[in-house]
């Protein structure tokens, strides 16, 4: 894998009134910048027996362009999962101002999706393939009663979490490895392994954050590693459960899997010539944390050859669902 440049310096702030172009019509391979509450659907992916949030964003897009629109994503979310930052693309002949591919989106989409942005791409992007890496947040309400304004956007965990523990086993995660333990019994990609870049897990009052960025996951394998990790965190596991779980390579021995609702998708990395807008990491509570992006220095890694400057993607088949 080619050594990849250095992140350039972002800006301290970012307008959220930046005027969208009303004048200037434009067609060709179209980015969007996407959140939405996964709550009401099935997941991201078109399906014929339920709510999917490809198939609202492609009816509200067709009715702008006033013909049939085809949404490639970044990473297909699972039922009840949540993102801050989806990016998707699409190609299309009709001609339209980004105040157009923005707001008028947005009066057709229900009140759970928005687009935040819209940007003209060259025809080498593509949201799948050309991204070198995701990061997901699993966020945790972590006191004695329920919440009642967020229950839908985070896991209540009643009893003490040390996130110091549950920091420290997630460290053995770290790297290339087999991750079998942690994915479902369901998953459909051709290859279990993954490289995790990083895994932190830290403490905002009472939210603790499991914070995790890999080259791709396998299905489930975030709230399965949140699973094994909140176990650590209130005492009934040691440290070492989650190293010996992946060293053991068998999901029947693990903890449940956490709920969907806690989990989601915060940042995708691209190559930064393609100049796609940088905004705050979500959810809304963590907005000012004090990290405005996720795009660290990646690791070089044996399992994916991802689109980079014009080069084929590599043996990873598939992003994989979580």
């Amino acid at each position: 894998m080619p050594s990849l440049p250095a992140v350039p310096a972002l800006p301290s702030h970012m307008s959220f009134f930046t005027r969208l172009d009303e004048n200037e019509r434009v067609s060709g391979r179209i980015a969007l910048g996407l959140e939405y509450r996964g709550t009401a659907y099935q997941g991201w992916q078109r399906l014929n027996h339920g709510p999917s949030l490809q198939a609202s964003l492609e009816a509200a897009l067709s009715r702008i362009a006033q013909a049939p629109i085809e949404v490639m994503c970044s990473g297909r979310t699972d039922s009840g999962v949540h993102a801050t930052r989806q990016i998707v693309h699409f190609d299309t002949t009709s001609a339209r101002t980004l105040k157009a591919w923005v707001m008028g989106t947005n009066v057709n989409l229900p009140r759970d999706m928005s687009v935040r942005w819209a940007r003209v791409m060259p025809h080498d992007f593509h949201a799948r393939f050309s991204s070198l890496a995701r990061r997901y947040r699993y966020v945790i309400v972590n006191q004695p009663m329920p919440p009642a304004l967020d229950a839908e956007h985070m896991t209540w965990h009643r009893h003490p979490l040390d996130e110091k523990r549950m920091h420290e086993a997630a460290q053995s995660l770290i790297g290339e490895h087999d991750f079998s333990g942690y994915r479902a019994a369901g998953c459909q990609s051709s290859t279990p392994w993954r490289h995790v870049h990083f895994v932190e897990v830290t403490r905002v009052g009472p939210l603790v954050v499991i914070d995790i960025q890999a080259n791709a996951f396998l299905h489930h394998m975030v709230r399965n590693i949140a699973g094994v990790l909140i176990a650590v965190g209130d005492g009934r596991r040691e440290v070492s459960r989650a190293s010996d779980l992946l060293e053991g390579r068998d999901r029947t021995l693990s903890e449940a899997t956490a709920p969907a609702h806690g989990l989601h998708f915060v940042d995708v990395y691209y190559d930064p010539r393609f100049e796609l807008p940088a905004e705050p990491l979500g959810p809304a509570g963590l907005y000012f944390s004090g990290e405005w992006t996720g795009q660290r220095t990646l690791p070089a890694s044996n399992y994916q050859r991802p689109v980079y400057r014009g080069e084929p993607a590599g043996h990873l088949s598939s992003p994989g669902r979580v």
